[in-house]
């Protein structure tokens, strides 16, 4: 990726090879502003209800099919907020997440929440993203 996309870990933050601690866009570009995915197929089903692993396996999925859609890969995210429901196993989570991260050379700025509950009572996980494409 050019020059236009700065991942920032600096002295004073923690290193952490899942995530950044900064990420800066600069100049020419699209960015992608990726609204919550919950585990939802195309056909409108929930996948792998009552299943952490499962739920979030579905959106990443749901996150590639949404960047593709724009011309990006996972290598573009900069940005992931990613929502889990209170008492669910945030490592397992994060284990089936690597199948599409553990890639990344540069992982992006994360930031993750537990809730109550999200919108509908059988999602386990939502997480939006924020992705840039550098103009080349």
């Amino acid at each position: 990726m050019s020059n236009q996309v700065q991942y920032i870990n600096p002295d004073g933050l923690s290193k952490n090879p899942a995530f950044s601690q900064l990420v800066t866009t600069h100049g020419k570009g699209k960015t992608i502003y990726i609204g919550g995915q919950d585990a939802v197929n195309a056909q409108g089903e929930i996948v792998g209800k009552g299943d952490i692993t499962g739920q979030t396996e579905q959106v990443m999925k749901n996150l590639q099919t949404a960047l593709s859609a724009c011309g990006a890969t996972f290598d573009n995210l900069i940005k992931l907020s990613i929502h889990i429901v209170q008492g669910q196993d945030l490592y397992r989570a994060f284990q089936a997440s690597q199948k599409f991260l553990g890639h990344v050379a540069n992982p992006p700025a994360v930031t993750g929440f537990f809730v109550a509950a999200l919108a509908n009572p059988n999602y386990l996980i939502e997480i939006d993203a924020i992705a840039f494409i550098p103009e080349e």
